[in-house]
């Protein structure tokens, strides 16, 4: 059987495998005296508080089970749109948002519709492996621009002006990122908007974390540089919706259209169960639940980030959103792969190792999750602090 060309620019998902192998080791003889601690995993120790879970179950005992619009349930559009005005002052007509099976669908329409073969779309190294392979898949090519601790592991506008071609069709950012918990701060965001606008290409913004940031001077959405930003979002990780697939992205008043007929063609619908459940997420009582949790992981994040800081695994830039550390292993060992398997072994606890996230200096650093309890993170300190 041939397989599509494509494939060849689509790497394996290492954090998988890690994870695997970690579970693996979980269920041996091994850690039956001392459990596996994963702070490799990427989604909330939470789950879909009770306003949510009651929510599915009514839409299934009314049997609402059936196909929705391809672009979302109208109710959910419109709950999404003044979510965006009280939390974020920005008027967001609910046409303009698309719902989707998941924030990864959204990146899949969202270069399915705006990257030709051959078009380059820059992103910061390090950065989420997904989102390179979205363009990947798309046949683009992603272009990673090494991003240092200075610039918070984040494109500047002067290194997108910098680094623009014939070629470049986009920019594709993350703000909070996946690895680092790191946001680009508004103005330098609104410099890069700018910096794309005027060269006539587009910026998509990876926002799944916004509601997870800790930092007012990060909290704001990339929408309030235009309405030409095409923003992704998910019901995964603040509203801790991981597993029933649902996100949304907001785009131009010209792309409706197009990604309609691109996601009745794909997907069909999102899920209409996840659908009417996610309109409970916006209820007073459930937002006061997200703001407990988010409260929660802040505290979470001002234990872990000193602790690595004290064992020699520096963290180059406090993260001032979502819920990881990208953490330095150079002082301990010059492979972060071999470094997170020992730990792995020896420790029994599971962290990522930076080889998924880029080229530059990720061989050096790894992904620490904090979306656990902690008490263990408190556990997996003094582990860490044994072994090294």
């Amino acid at each position: 059987m041939k397989l599509a060309s494509r494939l060849d620019h689509i790497e394996p998902f290492y954090v998988m495998e890690c994870a695997k192998a970690a579970v693996e080791l979980a269920h041996s003889p091994a850690c039956a005296d001392s459990p596996m601690i994963f702070l490799n995993i990427g989604e909330p120790d939470f789950t879909a508080p009770p306003l949510v879970l009651e929510a599915a179950r009514r839409c299934m005992d009314s049997g609402h089970t059936h196909y929705t619009q391809a672009t979302g349930e109208p109710a959910l559009r419109a709950r999404i749109s003044r979510w965006y005005a009280e939390r974020f002052e920005l008027d967001v007509p609910a046409h303009r948002i698309i719902v989707t099976a998941g924030a990864s669908a959204a990146l899949q329409l969202a270069c399915l519709a705006l990257v030709e073969r051959g078009d380059e779309v820059l992103m910061p190294d390090p950065c989420y492996p997904c989102n390179r392979h979205f363009v990947a898949a798309a046949d683009g090519v992603p272009v990673l621009l090494p991003a240092s601790a200075e610039d918070r592991f984040q494109l500047s506008a002067a290194g997108v002006e910098a680094a623009w071609s014939a070629r470049t069709a986009g920019v594709l950012l993350a703000s909070p990122s996946n690895p680092t918990g790191t946001s680009i701060a508004a103005a330098e965001m609104g410099r890069i908007v700018q910096a794309v606008r005027a060269r006539g290409g587009f910026t998509i913004v990876d926002e799944i974390y916004l509601a997870l940031s800790f930092d007012e001077a990060f909290g704001h959405s990339a929408l309030g540089h235009g309405d030409d930003v095409i923003s992704i979002n998910s019901f995964s990780k603040y509203f801790c919706m991981t597993g029933w697939r649902l996100g949304w992205m907001v785009v131009p008043e010209a792309l409706v259209a197009p990604i309609e007929k691109l996601a009745q063609n794909l997907f069909i619908c999102p899920s209409t169960l996840a659908q009417r459940a996610a309109l409970a997420c916006f209820e007073p009582e459930s937002i006061a639940e997200y703001e407990r949790r988010r409260a929660a992981f802040r505290a979470r994040r001002d234990y872990l980030v000193p602790a690595l800081d004290a064992l020699g695994l520096a963290v180059p830039v406090m993260p001032d959103g979502a819920f990881y550390a990208w953490a330095d292993v150079s002082a301990h060992a010059a492979s972060s792969w071999d470094f997170a398997f020992d730990i792995m072994r020896r420790a029994h606890v599971a962290i990522t190792p930076g080889r998924d996230f880029g080229r530059a200096t990720a061989e050096r650093f790894v992904r620490l999750s904090y979306a656990n309890s902690m008490a263990q993170l408190h556990e997996a300190v003094k582990r860490l602090a044994a072994a090294l």
